[in-house]
């Protein structure tokens, strides 16, 4: 027998025939489809379970399943009362979730999302919020950081873990109520005029008052950059030689007040701002802060409209 040329790879034995398989054995199960029809092309692969992704379950306001937290330990949580409060004040139709009143108990809600309302008030629900009334002393400058080095808001902010920034300003001579957070929708909401948000200022000025003032304030006084109208005007306190005044308005134009009372013959020597929207300053001393509360916060955001 003669071998098999060089460089060629020896031939394979043909493979025994083997028998015809009876009633279809050894023959591949061909796929079919749900009608029971076979289907074209390759035979179909199951996939293992554990690789096929589960449809992902969206959380809907109305979603009353395992998902969530119910409403009752949610508001719970935030201070607003007891459960069994909580829940009396849900019956009563005191309670809404993204605009709609809920009665039933058992509603579960995602406490990230939900804008959650009682009596009209928002609750506040993210505890990385910060929100603070802060008493600028006379001197500090309306900044977080200054290149000069001088005295600023941010020397008194500076260890507290959570940055925080000052919503609108006070000049440097001006001291009073401001608020500090980190909620940047409500603190643009706080300082734009259209909101009408207003500030409560303390005036010491010159006295006697002139007969016309309160009347000019009130109908509008007119500086370089516009008209300025104020919305409440009162004397405070009359002493020898000068008078304390409380002026009220919604303008944050730069050193509105003292221009404007200047402008109606009473320069001011001091300013302090007592209040901004339905926060007080109250007894707060200057230098000092405080963590503005729950009712508080939801009183400010129901005064901007959120």
């Amino acid at each position: 027998m003669s071998s098999p040329p060089r460089n060629q790879p020896p031939r394979k034995k043909a493979a025994a025939k083997s028998s015809p398989a009876k009633s279809g054995q050894g023959r591949p199960a061909q796929a079919r489809s749900t009608s029971g029809k076979p289907t074209s092309g390759k035979p179909a692969v199951a996939r293992p379970a554990a690789d096929r992704p589960a449809p992902a379950k969206k959380w809907t306001p109305a979603d009353t399943s395992h998902e969530g937290e119910r409403l009752q330990k949610v508001l719970a949580a935030a201070g607003i009362g007891s459960r069994r409060a909580c829940e009396e004040l849900i019956e009563a139709g005191r309670v809404s979730v993204d605009g709609e009143v809920v009665r039933t108990q058992g509603r579960r809600v995602d406490p990230l999302n939900a804008v959650i309302h009682v009596d009209g008030s928002r609750v506040i629900l993210d505890d990385d919020l910060l929100y603070l009334a802060f008493n600028k002393p006379r001197g500090v400058l309306s900044t977080m950081a200054d290149e000069q080095g001088r005295l600023s808001i941010g020397d008194y902010t500076a260890h507290r873990e959570k940055r925080v920034f000052h919503v609108g300003r006070l000049d440097a001579d001006s001291e009073g109520l401001m608020l500090l957070t980190n909620d940047g929708a409500l603190a643009h909401r706080l300082t734009h005029p259209s909101f009408g948000i207003q500030k409560v200022y303390l005036a010491e000025v010159p006295g006697p008052i002139k007969a016309d003032v309160k009347k000019r304030l009130l109908t509008g006084v007119e500086l370089e950059d516009g008209p300025v109208q104020v919305d409440a005007f009162r004397v405070v306190d009359n002493m020898p030689g000068k008078l304390l005044v409380e002026v009220t308005l919604h303008e944050g134009r730069q050193h509105v007040v003292r221009r404007l009372l200047e402008e109606v013959g009473h320069p001011v020597s001091r300013l302090v701002r007592t209040a901004m929207g339905p926060i007080q300053l109250a007894s707060l001393k200057p230098g000092k802060m405080r963590r503005l509360s729950k009712p508080e916060i939801g009183t400010v955001y129901k005064a901007v409209g959120l």
